[in-house]
């Protein structure tokens, strides 16, 4: 337990200090560029852990104690005295054309990692699950539509699904725009093509908490494996007590087992423990007696019989799926689902705002951080597909139109842009006291959101 945390913590620090670094290096490289003096770059907020100085400007690069944000800290005449031999080189001196490109280059800088992330992932391949259909659930639109189980997922309104991680992010588009029924193409467990809608009128699947696809009524196919023995390990306690290959198991204990999880869930709590089973040989019941031998397996405890299946290789191939790209068409892929993305972000938040969605969405550190240690524990290239993620719902909240965030001084520079004059800075300071409140709010309800779902 105390492992998984510390892998997902770890994970999580890796990817958020990436994104932040990124972020600062777009503002601070453009203040470069357009002459601002940096005083300091700082990853992370709080006392400092590190700190090296630059040799252009005596600039300190900081790594801080609290790893949750950063900033670029420029000369400025509003808060710092400077000489007149460097105030040309003062952020509040420079043109405004200069002052916005500053500011939007941290978000820009996110949504390029993003297209690089995706570029790299769908250049090497990133593995994944068939969009196969698991059983539908009655009376749900899925159910209505006509899907079956075992349908693959071949293209939602038109964007193809390779994986079942593209049909989930198409899926869950569909969702936010339910005015017109989705056209879902699929192939049939037969081969055959054929296109089905999903209408989702008059279901609310953001407005409570759980898997929207899952109310829609879908699930992905796995491979449900029999119980039946496929090797017989020598000397183990299956072979000790006459077990063969080929035996199907009926029961254990009197109790049915009718997959290969049941039965592996009857023998792993008893160790030492003796098992009475039943199993079909040729069509005939044979009655057995096995006594799981004690094993340790992560300072666990479990009960063993030394015999293994030989179904999950082939079942298995069936539901695995590489999504990969040439170099060209890997680049055109990255920025569309960097843009898909940026779409189904901004599409949700305006589901948030106006109440069309519940505030049990909204995730927060503890959540991201059991994000990040699942991706990185499947692989690096879902890893990397994460850290896209991350970086475009970085750059999307960045520019909300938030006091104390960049899009909020883009505002204050529209609003230059149409006065002639910059925003007073009484309003800024009063501006700047309602962002850290909403803020610190926001903040609050994604920590809640995360304990609950923690204790659920």
């Amino acid at each position: 337990m105390f492992s998984n945390v510390a892998f997902n913590v770890f994970a999580f620090l890796i990817a958020l200090g990436i994104l932040i670094a990124i972020h600062e290096f777009g503002h601070f490289w453009v203040a470069r560029k357009v002459g601002v003096k940096v005083l300091k770059f700082s990853i992370g907020m709080g006392k400092s852990l590190y700190t090296r100085v630059g040799k252009v400007d005596g600039t300190e690069f900081t790594i801080a104690a609290i790893p949750l944000g950063g900033y670029v800290k420029m000369l400025d005449e509003r808060v710092d005295t400077v000489s007149s031999e460097e105030s040309h080189r003062a952020f509040n001196r420079q043109p405004l054309w200069a002052r916005v490109a500053i500011v939007i280059a941290g978000p820009l800088a996110n949504f390029i990692l993003a297209i690089a992330a995706y570029w790299l992932v769908l250049m090497i391949g990133i593995s994944g699950v068939a969009p196969l259909l698991g059983s539908i659930t009655p009376g749900t639109p899925a159910a209505d539509g006509g899907f079956q189980t075992e349908d693959r997922l071949i293209s939602i309104n038109g964007t193809p699904t390779p994986s079942w991680n593209d049909a989930r992010l198409e899926l869950l588009d569909a969702s936010l725009h339910v005015s017109e029924p989705a056209l879902i193409e699929v192939e049939t467990a037969s081969g055959s093509r054929t296109t089905r809608e999903l209408k989702l009128a008059g279901l609310d699947v953001l407005k409570e908490s759980g898997d929207p696809v899952a109310k829609m009524g879908f699930s992905a196919w796995y491979p449900e494996i029999e119980p039946v023995i496929g090797t017989v390990i020598a000397d183990g306690a299956a072979a000790s007590a006459g077990m063969l290959a080929g035996d199907r198991v009926l029961s254990i204990d009197g109790e049915n087992i009718s997959s290969w999880v049941d039965f592996v869930n009857a023998v792993r709590p008893s160790a030492d423990k003796p098992l009475a089973l039943v199993v079909d040989r040729d069509g005939q019941q044979i009655e057995l007696n096995i006594t799981p031998a004690a094993v340790e397996v992560n300072g666990e405890t479990i009960g063993r019989v030394g015999v293994s299946e030989n179904q999950s290789a082939e079942l298995f191939e069936k539901v695995r799926t590489t999504v990969q790209y040439p170099l060209g068409t890997a680049f055109i892929k990255a920025i569309q689902r960097t843009w898909d993305m940026t779409r189904l972000t901004l599409s949700m938040l305006a589901k948030l705002v106006t109440g069309q969605a519940s505030l049990d969405n909204i995730s927060g550190p503890i959540s991201i951080a059991q994000f990040a240690g699942q991706s990185a524990s499947i692989g690096i290239d879902h890893y990397i597909n994460f850290i896209a993620m991350i970086s475009i719902s970085l750059a999307v909240l960045n520019l909300l139109p938030i006091p104390m965030l960049d899009g909020g001084h883009l505002v204050y520079f529209a609003v230059e842009a149409i006065t002639r004059k910059p925003v007073s800075e009484r309003i800024q300071i009063v501006g700047q006291q309602f962002g850290l409140v909403l803020l610190g709010g926001l903040m609050f309800l994604a920590f809640y959101n995360d304990i609950w779902r923690l204790f659920q």
